[in-house]
């Protein structure tokens, strides 16, 4: 069995917390990630390359997956706040080893719900329940600054 302190990438859990909220740890943290947007330009006469001009940024979704536990009321508080109008709020992804050391963060700035999951019961399932959160945002920022 390897030493999971040793390596940092072996299980690993990511916490996350919205203006400073606690939403507890995942096990899955998918779609953290930036794509620019390229648009290409020919120039007349010139056959040797094509220009490649920046556009927008595009940020993807981020899909946070864990089993149900104690923190998942955490979630289903922050959706209710949003009964009587929706706040962009800030948000912190921190990366954790498994004794609670952090090796990475991530801020985010206008994070808003997009869905959440729940878990599927069946009396002849013997999996254990899980839930999955889906948020999106407008750029990162520095962790602990918005």
């Amino acid at each position: 069995m390897p030493d999971l302190t040793s390596d940092p990438g072996l299980g690993l859990s990511f916490t996350v917390k919205v203006d400073g909220k606690d939403l507890g740890a995942f096990h899955s943290c998918d779609g953290l990630g930036v794509e620019v947007a390229m648009e290409q330009r020919e120039e007349g006469g010139n056959n040797f390359f094509v220009h490649q001009l920046t556009g927008r940024l595009k940020y993807s979704n981020i899909k946070f997956s864990r089993y149900v536990n104690g923190d998942t009321q955490k979630v289903a508080a922050w959706f209710a706040s949003m009964a009587n109008g929706v706040k962009r709020s800030t948000a912190e992804i921190v990366a954790m080893t498994p004794d609670e050391r952090p090796i990475a963060r991530w801020g985010l700035r206008d994070v808003l719900p997009v869905r959440w999951t729940g878990p599927s019961f069946s009396a002849g399932s013997t999996s254990p329940a899980s839930e999955t959160l889906e948020i999106c945002h407008q750029g990162f920022h520095e962790p602990g600054k918005p």
